[in-house]
This record gives structure tokens, C-alpha cells and sequence, in this order.
């Protein structure tokens, strides 16, 4: 509990002491010296819980803030005690108050969940220098240096381990409990714990481009970015508020001066009229209800970067995923070498292959360097250039060598042969010449059969998937998958043609949600109405042009994001509607008389503590 939490209890909880105090001395005392000490004890009671708010009142006056909530409860408990209404006056303010110490606790509590996330950044690294290590801050450390690691410390810096093994906890990036063990040559992350084993571990990206920077960056401006409930709870207060006001000071006039009466009756009606108008409850519950949101999703590890995405999740309508490192594991393992030219050898096309794409972070580059024995000499290369959704071209030795797929070979007017195995088929030609291929087979994620079926039970319309794979390995998994719409042999232009005609495909108020991984789906992540990117086999670029991060890269995230969505949106609606509808009947009985200041109470206050309580449901993800 915040200290700011605790001393508006206490102060608030003192007041009430006093308040029983002049509840007490009115019951029991009765001639006009103990008139006027009841009155005393009443304004010290005011005073006490009510003094913050009148403050801000006569603040908000000089800023041309008038008509706010502190306004009306100032303008309504001070006409309380004109009247002589003393006690109910006191109620309303201490009332007021206990439902702002709800609404700063649930503030509170919801932003535990993304509190945590901001725990994720290290404070140091030891980087050995000399031999020495040496404490930095990991904006000091440069990429290609050595950090060591001792059990207990959290990752500073993304990097590849070159000495030691250990035991990592994911949970604070991934929302996964179960610990990842490490050793020699693997990639971590940075933001995770180092449980056991000292690590050294040499640096790939400098701390504002590493894991746990994004991380930070996607937290702290997830909040900018409202919701469609939000504006319309703003836009609604602006006219709201000003409208009520001026019912008010009409229910406090023209009824005495048209039809005669008690004029301090009528104002009283008045006075209750603007506390029960206070939109608080929906001012408060509505941001708090997609905040609980946004926590809830980051504990399950999935960065939502503002409730407007949050929101547009629930009218997913077409979903669109790519294959390679979101469906499939994006872990290619060689499992055929086939030369096609006579003096060509296996591990000859291999080395050529490995060679020309030891350049590309491309999963299928690495599948090559793994199973080629030989220490690839990449000085005789030359020229390389990559070609995108093609290949890669460069001059090996004084010759010109292509490594890519099908298309590539057939654009080089070379005739490639067809494979019979289902897999990716990397081709290679020398100087005008086809050499031979290699066959590589990707594996499907466990959940990602899973997810599809669950896609289809939660309604969703549409799943297509979009791949620059072969058209046979690309059916093949569509096929294990479920998935009945499928578009291959894409390049990335390609990608975003097909997903703006899935745009117009579907209707305006639903959305088309892409699921992409690789630099190649950044332009499409971008181009759809809400981006999916899996963080951690994901590239920046994808990473930076979505609009959704899953840590844990498992497909099935994307069900739980959409669910956490639809759950938000009710509890919006349920505000929303239950809000404004005690708030009119009550309302309607206290211009009627019918309705006092305990009325006002319950229609402000008990609303208001309602609604929060609702929305801290938010939060809560099974």
C-alpha cells in the first residue's frame, strides 16, 4: 500500500471518529450553546475528510477546471450545511472518500502485475575487461563484449553463452514458471534470473535494442493509446457534466419561483441532484477495467501496447498467420543432400550452400551450418546479396553461386529437379549450372493444432495462412493444422496484397489480426488492422510494427489475448450500463423529492465502489 493510500485512510478514518462524535452530541444534546458545538464538531469532521477536496475545487477554479467531480461534491456538501443538513453533508464527503480509497487501491493493485514487468531491468553488468570484471551500467556495455553472470543476478544484456551452463527463470518475460535450462553456444535473454551456474556470456545487441528495453518501452506507452470506451467516457463527462449542473441550479429555482414552496426544499432536492450526477464511477472504472486488462495480459506474457488493441481483439474476425517460426518451430534440420551433377559430392554442395548463406540469419542458414562439418571459410566470398524471398547470390571463389528455392532457379532459366520428400528445398547452381538441392524439414509447434481448433470455437470466421514455402510443404501443414485456406510460395509484397484483399473481404466493424515472426511480415503486421508478433523468435522489425507481443512464441496465446479482450469488454459494458442507469432512476427520484442525500450517497459512492470492484475482475486471467 502506497503511503499516499495510507495517509487518506487514516485522515479519512479520523474524520468518521469525529463524525460520531457530532452524531452523538446531537442526539444527546439539545439547547443552542450545544447547537452551535454540534455544528463545530460537524465542520471539524468536514474539514478532516473534505479538505483535500475542496482544495483541489478552488485549484481546478483557477485552471478553468470547474465542473470536475471535486466541484460537485464542494458545491453540494457546502450547500448541505446552509441548509442545515449538517449531517448528511459530513456523510456525502466521507462517503466520497472511502470510494476514492477503493478506486486508489484497485488503481493500486492493477498496476502490480505491470509493476512487475518493470522489475525486469537489471541495474548492472559486470563486463570483464583485462581479465577483470567490472561493474557498468548496461548502457556502457558494447556489443561483441563479455558479461559474467553469477547465480542470483538478473541477464543485463541479449547475448550467446560461451562459458558455463545454468538454469534460467523465464517467467518474468515469458509468464512461464517452468525454469529453461542453458549451456555453451545458446541464446538468452536479457531480463530473465540466473539461477544456478556462473555464466559468461558475450553480447549481440546493446541494452536499447535488447529483449528487456523493448519490453520496458512496449509497458510504459501502453497506456497512451485509449480505447474507443475511454474517448466516449471523456466525450460523455465534457457534455454530461456541464448539463447536469445546469438542472441543478434550474430543479433549485424555477420550482419556488413558479409554483411557490420552500425554497431551502427545493435547493436540498438540487444539492442531492449533483451528487448523485457525478460520473465518477465510470470516469474511474472504465480506464481501471482495461488497465486490470492489459496486467492481466502481461502476466500471461503477452504485451499488449494499449487498450485500443485490447479492445479491437474482441472483434477479431479473420485471423492470418504466418508459417515459419509461428506455426512451425522455425527449427530446420537437414534430412536429404542430393548432388545432381556428375563430380559433385554431398558434402561439396553442402559446403557451397553453408558457405553463401552463413550471411543470413534465415532459421534455414543456421539448419546448414549445423550439419556442415567443415570450418566454413567465408573469405573467399564475395558480392554476397541477398534476394528477397529468393535466395541468396555471391562469388565463391571467382565463381558466381546461387543458394535459394525453385523460383529462383527457374528465374536463372535453370530447370530444377523436383523433390519427392514434403520439405524446403534449398537449390544451388554454380556459373550457369544446377548442382543439386538440399531437402530441410521444419516441425509444428505442439499448440499449434490446438490453437486453430480453439480459433474456431471462439468463433472466428476465417483462418488463412501465408507462407513463402513451397506450395507441398506449405498444404501439407495446413492440412495437419486444419487450416483450409492457404497461400504459398509468397514474397513479402505478396503478403500484404493478399492481406489487403482479406481486409475488404471482411465486414468494417471486425478485424483481421496477422500473426508474423520474420522481418519479411513487418510490412503486413503493420498493414493489418492488429498485429501479432512472437517476441522471442520474432526480429525487431516484426516486433516493433506489431501491435501485440507474445513472449512465449506459442500460437495459442492468441486465443487467451482475445479472450482476455471479450472478458474486458463486458465488464465495460456491465459499468457502463449499470452506471448510467442507477444513476438516471435516481436521478429522476430526487428532482421528485423522493430521493435524499443517503440516496445521493449510494448513487455516487456505492456505484462507484461497485463498478471498481467490477472491474478489478479484469485483472484475474484463469
Amino acid at each position: 500500500m502506497s503511503k499516499k493510500l495510507k495517509k487518506r485512510i487514516q485522515r479519512t478514518a479520523t474524520g468518521a471518529v469525529v463524525y460520531l462524535v457530532g452524531i452523538f452530541c446531537s442526539l444527546f444534546l439539545s439547547d443552542h450553546f450545544s447547537n452551535i458545538l454540534v455544528l463545530a464538531v460537524y465542520l471539524a469532521a468536514y474539514v478532516i475528510i473534505g479538505g483535500d477536496v475542496v482544495k483541489k475545487a478552488i485549484k481546478n477554479l483557477g485552471n478553468r477546471r470547474i465542473l470536475d467531480e471535486n466541484f460537485l461534491m464542494t458545491i453540494a456538501t457546502i450547500g448541505a450545511f446552509f441548509v442545515g443538513e449538517y449531517q448528511e453533508g459530513v456523510a456525502v464527503m466521507l462517503f466520497y472518500q472511502v470510494g476514492e480509497c477503493f478506486q486508489s487501491y484497485a488503481v493500486n493493485r492493477s498496476r502490480k502485475s505491470i509493476a512487475a514487468l518493470m522489475d525486469i531491468r537489471p541495474d548492472y553488468a559486470n563486463v570483464l575487461r583485462k581479465g577483470q570484471a567490472e561493474e557498468v551500467t548496461p548502457e556502457e556495455v558494447e556489443v561483441g563484449e563479455t558479461i559474467l553472470i553469477k547465480p542470483g543476478e538478473r541477464i543485463p544484456l541479449d547475448g550467446i553463452v560461451t562459458k558455463g551452463s545454468s538454469i534460467l527463470d523465464t517467467r518474468a518475460l515469458t509468464g512461464e514458471s517452468l525454469p529453461r535450462d542453458v549451456a555453451e553456444g545458446e541464446a538468452i535473454a536479457s531480463g530473465c534470473v540466473n539461477l544456478s551456474g556462473v555464466l559468461e556470456v558475450q553480447t549481440t545487441k546493446r541494452f536499447q535494442e535488447s529483449t528487456v528495453a523493448r519490453i520496458l518501452d512496449l509497458v510504459e506507452n501502453a497506456g497512451s493509446k485509449k480505447a474507443e470506451a475511454e474517448h466516449f467516457i471523456t466525450k460523455f463527462s465534457r457534455y454530461y457534466t456541464p448539463f447536469v449542473v445546469c438542472c441543478a441550479v434550474l430543479l433549485s429555482l424555477l420550482p419556488p419561483l413558479l409554483l411557490g414552496g420552500s425554497w431551502t426544499e427545493w435547493i436540498y432536492r438540487a444539492l442531492s441532484f449533483l451528487v448523485i450526477s457525478c460520473p465518477c464511477a465510470l470516469v474511474i472504472s472504465i480506464p481501471l477495467s482495461f488497465f486490470g486488462g492489459l496486467g492481466g495480459a502481461g502476466k500471461e506474457g503477452i504485451l499488449i501496447k494499449g487498450s485500443n488493441y485490447l479492445e479491437a481483439l474482441a472483434a477479431t474476425q479473420t485471423v492470418v498467420m504466418d508459417k515459419t517460426g509461428t506455426l512451425t518451430q522455425g527449427i530446420f534440420r537437414v534430412t536429404k543432400i542430393c548432388p545432381q551433377r556428375e563430380g559433385i559430392t554431398s558434402e561439396e554442395l553442402l559446403e557451397i550452400a553453408a558457405c553463401v548463406e552463413g550471411c543470413s540469419n534465415h532459421p534455414v542458414s543456421k539448419s546448414l551450418h549445423q550439419v556442415c562439418d567443415k570450418e566454413v571459410d567465408r573469405t573467399r566470398l564475395q558480392n554476397v546479396e541477398e534476394l528477397a524471398g529468393q535466395g541468396m547470390s555471391a562469388i565463391l571463389a571467382g565463381r558466381k553461386v546461387y543458394v535459394g528455392n525453385g523460383r529462383l532457379m527457374k528465374h536463372l532459366g535453370l530447370q530444377p529437379t523436383e523433390a519427392g520428400e514434403v520439405g524446403t528445398i534449398v537449390h544451388i547452381s554454380r556459373e550457369g549450372e544446377y548442382l543439386g538441392y538440399i531437402l530441410i524439414a521444419d516441425e509444428i509447434k505442439s499448440d499449434a493444432k490446438s490453437a486453430v481448433e480453439q480459433l474456431k470455437a471462439v468463433g472466428i470466421q476465417k483462418i488463412v495462412m501465408l507462407t513463402g514455402d513451397r506450395k507441398e510443404v506449405a498444404e501439407q501443414v495446413a492440412k495437419q493444422l486444419g487450416i483450409h485456406q492457404v497461400y504459398a510460395e509468397l514474397l513479402p509484397e505478396d503478403k500484404v496484397r493478399l492481406v489487403e484483399q482479406l481486409l475488404k473481404e471482411k465486414t468494417q466493424e471486425k478485424k483481421l489480426v496477422f500473426v508474423g515472426d520474420g522481418m519479411n511480415d513487418a510490412p503486413v503486421l503493420a498493414r493489418a488492422d492488429i498485429g501479432i508478433a512472437m517476441g522471442g523468435l520474432g526480429c525487431d522489425a516484426a516486433i516493433e510494427a506489431a501491435d501485440v507481443v507474445i513472449m512465449t512464441d506459442e500460437p495459442s496465446k492468441i486465443i487467451k489475448a482475445i479472450q482476455i479482450s471479450k472478458k474486458t469488454l463486458t465488464i465495460v459494458k456491465q459499468n457502463i450500463v449499470f452506471a448510467i442507469g442507477i444513476k438516471l432512476l435516481i436521478l429522476l427520484l430526487a428532482a421528485l423529492g423522493a430521493a435524499g442525500m443517503w440516496a445521493a450517497v449510494f448513487a455516487d459512492v456505492g456505484v462507484a465502489v461497485i463498478a471498481i470492484l467490477n472491474a478489478m475482475r479484469a485483472m484475474k486471467v484463469r
